[in-house]
C-alpha cells in the first residue's frame, strides 16, 4: 500500500488523471439517476392527468341508461 501511495506522489499526473476519470464516472452516473427521476415524475403527471380526465368520463356515463350512452359515444365517435 505504502508503495501506491509513494509511486502516486511522484507521479501527481497520474493520480489527478485517475481521480479526474473517477470524478467523471461518478458524474456521469448522478446525471442519469436525475434524468431517470424527471421522467418518471413527468410520467407520474400524465397518468394522473388521464386517470381524472377518465373519472370525468365515469361521473358523466354513470347517470345515463346504456342506450343513452351509446348514442352519446356514437355521436362523440364521429366528430
Amino acid at each position: 500500500m505504502t508503495a501506491l501511495i509513494a509511486f502516486l506522489l511522484e507521479h501527481a499526473g497520474i493520480a489527478i488523471a485517475a481521480l479526474g476519470a473517477i470524478a467523471t464516472v461518478v458524474a456521469a452516473g448522478w446525471g442519469n439517476l436525475r434524468g431517470a427521476k424527471r421522467e418518471r415524475d413527468k410520467q407520474a403527471l400524465k397518468d394522473a392527468a388521464a386517470a381524472t380526465e377518465a373519472q370525468k368520463i365515469d361521473d358523466a356515463v354513470a347517470g345515463r341508461t346504456p342506450d343513452d350512452n351509446r348514442g352519446r359515444l356514437g355521436r362523440w365517435s364521429r366528430s
